[in-house]
């Protein structure tokens, strides 16, 4: 019940949670039974090209709409396949080092093919019979991303992806827009800690609390380069104290931008 009144509060103000997005989306390879309503944490991410320079964006939600984080960078990639796996890569770097590692991740990406090729990935370590994903498929100059998220795959407890419509996929203006967005990368950041072990009888109970501060670095226009790193954010820990009170979905909204009126989520 109150899942679905936050449901429509944050309809009200125009911002769909990812887990109501992921719900309502396909998910290549794999069907949608009723455990797909039981991930703890929800990633949409998105990499945007541009021969001038693109970005990088990632926005993290737990099952009920809490905004963990959102990430926006700019990165030049050398074409958009591969921004696309940097951005998945990025963003599942930072739920890693906020969350427990048995979590389930519900990833959404508007690119049917890394979808795709995710899920296959899933399917092939939890089947033998699964034919594993050709790493000759993955997108030249995305090698070193693609193993990133195949160790962030086997690393979390269950991961699959759904294929959005990219006009309502929330990473998408903080990709094509960082300089717009910079203000997301310094927030205090949270991370959310459930007040009993993670299984899927208990992932509604969950509360907001402390972590150790692992901020972003204050060179944002570093790339996000192909290394074995995984964070391009490098995070580290300052020692900074963390507000969990406070609500900033608000003061979170960026004025009025481009975006609006083209179909994207302004977020």
């Amino acid at each position: 019940m109150i899942t679905h009144l936050l449901a429509i509060v944050m309809g009200a103000h125009g911002r769909r949670t990812l887990r109501d997005l992921f719900d309502d989306s396909p998910t290549p390879h794999i069907a949608h039974p009723p455990q797909t309503h039981h991930r703890h944490f929800y990633v949409a991410t998105d990499g945007s090209y541009r021969r001038n320079g693109g970005g990088l964006g990632a926005v993290i939600e737990t099952r009920d709409g809490t905004r963990v984080a959102r990430i926006s960078i700019p990165d030049v990639a050398p074409d958009n396949n591969v921004a696309e796996y940097r951005a998945l890569h990025l963003g599942l770097d930072v739920l890693a080092a906020r969350a427990p590692a048995d979590i389930r991740v519900g990833v959404l990406v508007d690119h049917d093919d890394l979808a795709a090729t995710v899920n296959g990935e899933v399917l092939a370590g939890g089947d033998p019979e699964w034919r594993p994903v050709d790493p000759h498929c993955v997108p030249p100059g995305s090698e070193h991303h693609w193993r990133g998220i195949r160790a962030r795959i086997a690393g979390f407890g269950s991961l699959r992806a759904a294929r959005i419509d990219g006009r309502e996929n929330p990473a998408h203006p903080l990709a094509n827009a960082p300089h717009e967005y910079d203000h997301v990368n310094h927030r205090k950041e949270r991370c959310i800690i459930p007040d009993r072990p993670y299984t899927s009888d208990s992932i509604g109970a969950q509360q907001t609390s402390p972590s150790p501060s692992q901020s972003l670095p204050e060179q944002q226009h570093q790339r996000y380069t192909q290394t074995e790193s995984a964070v391009s954010t490098r995070l580290f820990t300052d020692g900074r104290s963390h507000d969990t009170n406070s609500d900033d979905d608000d003061d979170d909204i960026p004025p009025p931008s481009r975006f609006e009126g083209c179909g994207y989520a302004s977020d």
